[in-house]
C-alpha cells in the first residue's frame, strides 16, 4: 500500500517536467525529463517550462469535460448525458467512474508540479539565470495553478487532502482529508499572494496571452472567500482594480464565445488549446491526455444528426426559462426548429444546412435533413421531426454554446472531431453576479441590482425588461416575476452561465439547502424518481414519449461526488463522502 502511494507521488514528481504543449507558444517545454532542480535551475528556458507544466493539468477532455462540465451542467439538470455516462442524469455517479479518478489523478498531480517549481525558481534566480521580475511572476502562476485545482477539488468533492509542502521532502501520498472550509482557506491564500507576484493583464505581452493574471487570481480568490461566506472579503477582490480596468463585458453576448474571440477583454482564464500544423483532429491526432493539444469537448456535445456523437444534450425546461428577449437563448441552447446563432458558425456553412449531413441526407431524400416547407433543413430538427437521435433517446434540445468552432465537421468528410476551442473557466460576466450576490449578502441591494442590470442589459442588446422573470416554468405554465434579490442573482447565474464551468458551484456556494430549492423549482424534480420522463411542457416534443428528459430530485448528499475509489484503495486516511 505504501509502496504504490510513494510510486504515485514520484510519478507526479517526474511528471512535473515532462514535455506537453498548450495552445499558446508560451506553453511550449522543452524534454527535462527526470532533471532535478539544480539542472533545470541553470536554464533560463527549463524554469518556465517547469511552470509550464503545470497548465497541462486542464490540457484534458476528461477533467475538464467528464468532471468539471458534468458537474456544472448536469447536476443543475439543464443538460443530461447520452451514452455511458448516464448515471449522472439521476445523480447515482459511482466512486468508480473513470473522470472521477481523472480529476483526482491529474489535479495531485498538477499540484506536485506546483510545489516543486518553488524551489526551482529560487535557485535560478539566486545563479542569475532568471531576474527577480520573471522568479516572482513564475511563482505567482505556481501559486495561481495550485489555488486553482484546490479551488474544483473543493468545489467538487468537499474536504480533500491538502499537499502544500514546497521542500522537496518526502510524501508517501497518505495524508488525510482537510474541511473543506481549510481547503478554500488555502485557496484564498494562494491567491492572495498570486495577487502580489502575478502580472497585470496590461502589462502581459501578447506572445503570453493565456498565462494567469493578477485579475484571474483577484477573482478566484473573491469566489473562494464566498464559499466561506466571508462577503466583504470577496466584495473586496471583486472590487479590485486590476478587475475593473483590465475587464469588460463584450458589448455582444454572442461574441463572448465565439471561435475566432478567443481570448477576449471579457475572459479572465481560459484554458488553452492548439491544432499544430499537420497535426489531425480525427482519433489519430494530438488529443490525448495529459497535455492533449486538441479535444473533443465541444464536437461531442452536437447532435448525432450532424456528428454521430451527441453525448450530450439540453432539457427544455432550460429552453423554455428564457425570458423573451434574451439573446442568451439561442446561444445557449437550440430546440426544434431553432436557427443555429454562432456568427462564425453561419459564416463558415450557412448555418445547420451547410454540414456535410444535412447535405447529402437532403439530396438522397431524407426526411430527418428536410424542413417542413420542403426545403433543406436550416434548423435544428423541426417542430414535427425533433432531433432525437437514432435511438430517441435525447430531448431533441442540444448545447449551442459549445456549438462554436466552425472547423469541425465531427464523423463525417475529413473526420474533424477533435477541436482547439479554449474553455473559458472564468470571465468577468461571472464576477459581476458574484459581486451582487455578495452586495446582496452584505445588504446593498441597490448596488447589487445595478450589477445585474449591466448583465442583462448586454444580454437584451440595450435595455432589459425591468420585471425579472421566466418565460414559462419546467411544464409549460407562465413564469411569474422574480422579486426576491438572491432569486434574481440564482437566475442570471442560470441563464449567464449554463453550459459553462460553474453554475453548479455557485449554486452550492449560496447553500446546499438554496442549490436544491432553485434546481427542484426549475425542473419540477420528484424525490425518488430516476428513470427518463415525458416532458409536461406543451411543444413539439410533447409527445407523451420518454426522450432522455430526468427530473430527479437533488439530495444533500449528492451536491457531493465520490472520493474515487482507486484514491481510497491507494490512501487507508481517506474517507468516502456519505
Amino acid at each position: 500500500m505504501k509502496r504504490n502511494n510513494r510510486y504515485i507521488f514520484k510519478i507526479a514528481l517526474i511528471m512535473l517536467v515532462f514535455p506537453m504543449a498548450c495552445k499558446e507558444s508560451f506553453l511550449d517545454q522543452d524534454n527535462t525529463f527526470q532533471s532535478n532542480a539544480d539542472a533545470l535551475s541553470t536554464k533560463k528556458e527549463a524554469v518556465i517550462g517547469l511552470v509550464n507544466g503545470i497548465y497541462d493539468t486542464y490540457q484534458n477532455s476528461d477533467l475538464l469535460k467528464k468532471c468539471i462540465w458534468y458537474r456544472a451542467n448536469f447536476g443543475t439538470h439543464d443538460f443530461f448525458n447520452w451514452g455511458g455516462d448516464v448515471f449522472w442524469n439521476n445523480y447515482q455517479i459511482p466512486s468508480t467512474f473513470g473522470g472521477l479518478s481523472t480529476l483526482w489523478n491529474q489535479s495531485y498531480i498538477g499540484i506536485a508540479r506546483a510545489n516543486s517549481a518553488f524551489t526551482t525558481i529560487t535557485k535560478a534566480q539566486t545563479k542569475g539565470v532568471i531576474d527577480a521580475s520573471l522568479a516572482n511572476r513564475l511563482k505567482g502562476e505556481a501559486y495561481f495553478l495550485r489555488g486553482l485545482t484546490y479551488y474544483y477539488l473543493a468545489s467538487c468533492f468537499g474536504g480533500v487532502p491538502l499537499e502544500v509542502d514546497t521542500s522537496g521532502a518526502l510524501n508517501l501520498g497518505l495524508r488525510p482529508r482537510s474541511p473543506r472550509d481549510s481547503v478554500y482557506m488555502q485557496v484564498v491564500a494562494d491567491m492572495k499572494k498570486a495577487e502580489t507576484l502575478l502580472w497585470s493583464k496590461k502589462d502581459l505581452p501578447k506572445a503570453d496571452l493565456g498565462r494567469a493574471t493578477k485579475g484571474a487570481a483577484f477573482a478566484y480568490e473573491g469566489a473562494a472567500q464566498m464559499w466561506l461566506k466571508n462577503y466583504p472579503a470577496a466584495l473586496a477582490a471583486f472590487n479590485s482594480q486590476e478587475l475593473s480596468s483590465n475587464y469588460a463585458l463584450l458589448k455582444k453576448f454572442a461574441d463572448v464565445h465565439e471561435y475566432d474571440n478567443q481570448n477576449n477583454n471579457e475572459s479572465l482564464f481560459e484554458i488553452q488549446f492548439e491544432v499544430k500544423s499537420g497535426d489531425p483532429q480525427d482519433w489519430g491526432g494530438s488529443w490525448n491526455p495529459p497535455g492533449g493539444e486538441i479535444a473533443w469537448i465541444d464536437s461531442f456535445s452536437w447532435p448525432e444528426e450532424i456528428t454521430q456523437q451527441g453525448y450530450d444534450y439540453g432539457n427544455p425546461a432550460l429552453w423554455n426559462s428564457f425570458q423573451e428577449g434574451d439573446q442568451r437563448k439561442l446561444l445557449t441552447i437550440v430546440g426544434p426548429g431553432d436557427t443555429i446563432a454562432s456568427p462564425g458558425i453561419i459564416k463558415a456553412w450557412g448555418g445547420i444546412k451547410g454540414y456535410i449531413p444535412v447535405k447529402d441526407g437532403f439530396a438522397g431524400g431524407n426526411k430527418k435533413y428536410t424542413a417542413d416547407d420542403g426545403s433543406i433543413l436550416n434548423t435544428c430538427g423541426t417542430q414535427t421531426r425533433p432531433w432525437y437521435g437514432s435511438d430517441n433517446g435525447r430531448t431533441g434540445y442540444y448545447c449551442s454554446k459549445k456549438w462554436r468552432d466552425y472547423n469541425l465537421t465531427g464523423g463525417y468528410g475529413p473526420q474533424k472531431i477533435f477541436g482547439d476551442q479554449n474553455q473559458i473557466l472564468m470571465r468577468y460576466a461571472e464576477v459581476l453576479l458574484s459581486r451582487a450576490e455578495c452586495k446582496i449578502r452584505t445588504n446593498d441591494i441597490a448596488g447589487a441590482m445595478a450589477d445585474l442590470k449591466t448583465v442583462r442589459d448586454r444580454a437584451w442588446g440595450g435595455i432589459a425588461p425591468a420585471v425579472m422573470k421566466d418565460s414559462a416554468n419546467f411544464d409549460g405554465t407562465p413564469g411569474q416575476p422574480i422579486t426576491d434579490p438572491l432569486q434574481m442573482v440564482l437566475s442570471e447565474y442560470r441563464h449567464e452561465l449554463a453550459g459553462e464551468y460553474s453554475l453548479f458551484f455557485n449554486l452550492c456556494r449560496a447553500g446546499t439547502d438554496v442549490a436544491i430549492a432553485f434546481i427542484k423549482k426549475a425542473n419540477g424534480t420528484v424525490d425518488g424518481s430516476y428513470e427518463p420522463v415525458v416532458n409536461p411542457a406543451p411543444g413539439p416534443t410533447h409527445d407523451g414519449k420518454k426522450h432522455g428528459l430526468y427530473n430527479t430530485t437533488l439530495t444533500p448528499e449528492k451536491t457531493l461526488l465520490p472520493i474515487p475509489q482507486v484514491a481510497i484503495s491507494l490512501n487507508p486516511n481517506l474517507t468516502p463522502n456519505p
